[in-house]
């Protein structure tokens, strides 16, 4: 609760000082923040022998959150970076890094907390490590108490080491759905569904309490496919067997530091100090200096002038890949930051096609889908463009119904094994709240000239003629779905049938299914835009949607969410996301191609 309280102060601080620098000194006083945030964008320079740095607690994401005004102020006073780093940017510097004769080596540093980087974007930040270790640079991890996802990318390291009081977590996943059934029951608020597919779980938690045998199948099998990945990976680099880890799974579920390196999970018991001293060893220093030891983060690191611009591919070319990121949930309408709006994500993929320069498009999906009709209207763009240009798809660590479905028209499609994809089914979800309003002396009363003309009031329970109606259009929206993958994907309508049912499936099974066409990341991806393009090496990359600037960002109120780190405020705040979903459940028609509602893997 203290965090909660210091980011709910720092964004009262924020908004009046905002507010006190327009009142008081109008828009000098915003251009002095401006140059306070440009002045922070300088070059930074690499010394010899220096160790990139990797801070495991930073988050890593296709796109980053962007702050509301009064945040951003507060960041540009006291310098705070951002809590999360854009997973481009982090597998260029590595990759550059690797070959680069000023650095000497990896550190991954452990922070508090666990990394809320996703299964997807883990993979292609590991398989990035190792490339830098099959270069003959050297790889050193620690942390205090090693979470999963941590020790995920920390096991490629050469040496991994741990505080003596720390832990290593090796519990499983888990994974929890909300079910708000009986909340909305005792509130007299009424939920009435429409839906194909019998694993189409994202209907459960408003008509259930407890998981269907369907959904608890599908999830079952994801998570043992993620986890068969996780263990995988890690018995690998750590020469040991998957059933080791799962014995310590099964039996401990957490190792103390001692047991740790006993079991072989960890090389060496030290104090961070300590490990400062291995690294300024490494570094070729003899004495703390102002830092503990010779490092560059990963942020300053692609700012240098070795590395600034190099990793956008060849500075001088006229040719454009432009990578576009769908990343959030699909909406209807424009949408906004953290959201995939129909229209201007359609827009967007227009203006590139029509650039002469954008010689080929990479489609960067993390999506759990959303809106129908704001899924095909952006599935149509993107079938358009393959016709004029080359179109890949690049998924993450989500592309699953409607994600998929805008998928699905491109030249090819990549994932990661962990990535959560197929989902193919419909939706549609009808609240009323005529209980409720009823119990507090509300009513309602009015006149109309069709039988259908209040279908969408919200002040009754449809009646059975009306479901009906709204059945039929979901099944053709389903048919549709189903058909469009057969014709797209050049499978048989009768095997799209039986993977469908909306069920989810990892990025291994989608392979094998043929939903996708091969295993790989981003890089990959841009890679194959580049071949199919016929450029050579004579491309650069573009991103888009363009990020706004700081100055945009303090002009404009935006939302943003903090992430606080005392369990009774994340879990009131999980419940809190639980419930702001439905602000994004905006199709005209109330149908929905999207995953199981609000899928969380711990």
């Amino acid at each position: 609760m203290k965090e909660f309280l210091k980011y709910t102060l720092a964004s009262v601080v924020g908004n009046l000082l905002g507010l006190f620098l327009v009142i008081t000194f109008g828009m000098g006083g915003i251009a002095f923040l401006v140059v306070v945030s440009a002045s922070r964008g300088t070059q930074t320079t690499l010394r010899d022998k220096s160790v990139l740095v990797l801070d495991l607690s930073v988050g890593i994401a296709d796109t980053a959150p962007q702050p509301t005004p009064s945040i951003a102020i507060g960041q540009t006073l006291r310098d705070d970076r951002s809590r999360f780093l854009p997973l481009r940017v982090v597998l260029e510097t590595i990759e550059r890094a690797s070959k680069d004769d000023k650095i000497v080596g990896l550190y991954l540093e452990g922070g508090s907390g666990t990394t809320p980087t996703g299964f997807g974007n883990l993979k292609e930040v590991r398989r990035a490590l190792e490339g830098f270790k099959e270069s003959g640079k050297t790889i050193i991890a620690y942390d205090t108490d090693w979470t999963e996802r941590e020790y995920y990318l920390g096991s490629v390291a050469d040496e991994i080491i741990i505080h003596p009081m720390g832990t290593v977590e090796m519990s499983g996943f888990s994974s929890q759905t909300v079910f708000l059934a009986g909340a909305l029951e005792r509130f007299g608020i009424g939920v009435q569904v429409t839906r194909v597919g019998q694993y189409k779980s994202a209907v459960e938690p408003f008509l259930r309490q407890e998981m269907s045998p369907e959904n608890r199948q599908q999830m079952q099998q994801l998570l043992g496919d993620l986890w068969g990945e996780f263990t995988g990976a890690i018995a690998s680099s750590r020469s040991l067997t998957t059933a080791q880890l799962q014995q310590i799974v099964n039996q401990d579920g957490f190792l103390m530091a001692a047991d740790a390196k006993d079991r072989e999970m960890v090389d060496q018991i030290a104090h961070r100090d300590e490990v400062a001293a291995q690294l300024r060893e490494l570094t070729g220093e003899k004495e703390e200096g102002r830092q503990p030891f010779r490092r560059v983060g990963i942020q300053e690191y692609s700012r240098t002038p070795e590395v600034k611009g190099s990793w956008a591919g060849n500075p001088n070319s006229r040719n454009i890949i432009a990578v576009v990121y769908a990343d959030g949930e699909i909406v209807d309408g424009r949408g906004g930051i953290g959201q995939v709006g129909g229209d201007r994500f359609s827009e967007e993929l227009r203006r590139l096609r029509d650039n002469d320069r954008v010689k080929g498009i990479v489609l960067r999906v993390n999506s759990p889908g959303g809106s129908a009709t704001a899924s095909e209207v952006i599935a149509r763009e993107v079938q358009l463009t393959r016709e004029e240009k080359p179109i890949i798809v690049s998924m993450g660590n989500a592309a699953a119904s409607g994600g998929y479905w805008i998928a699905m028209g491109s030249d090819r499609i990549l994932a990661e094994p962990t990535t959560v994809t197929g989902s193919i089914g419909v939706f549609g979800l009808l609240f009323n709240a005529q209980d409720i309003a009823n119990q507090n002396g509300i009513t309602w009363d009015g006149v109309k000239t069709g039988p259908f003309a209040d279908l969408n009031s919200i002040s009754r329970p449809k009646t059975d003629q009306e479901l009906e109606k709204v059945q039929q259009m979901v099944d053709l929206i389903y048919q549709r779905f189903v058909s469009s993958v057969a014709q797209l994907r050049d499978l048989p309508q009768e095997e799209v049938l039986e993977m469908s049912q909306g069920r989810v499936w990892s990025g291994v099974q989608a392979e094998a299914l043929g939903l996708v066409d091969q295993l790989g990341g981003l890089q990959d991806a841009i890679a194959a835009v580049a071949e199919k393009a016929e450029l050579g090496d004579d491309w650069k990359l573009a991103e888009y949607p363009r990020i706004p600037s700081f100055e945009e960002r303090l002009l404009e109120s935006l939302r943003t969410e903090s992430t606080p780190t005392d369990p009774l405020t994340s879990e009131l705040l999980k419940l809190y996301h639980e419930f702001s979903v439905l602000r994004h459940l905006n199709d005209p028609r109330g149908i929905y191609t999207r995953l199981p509602f609000n899928l969380q893997i711990d």
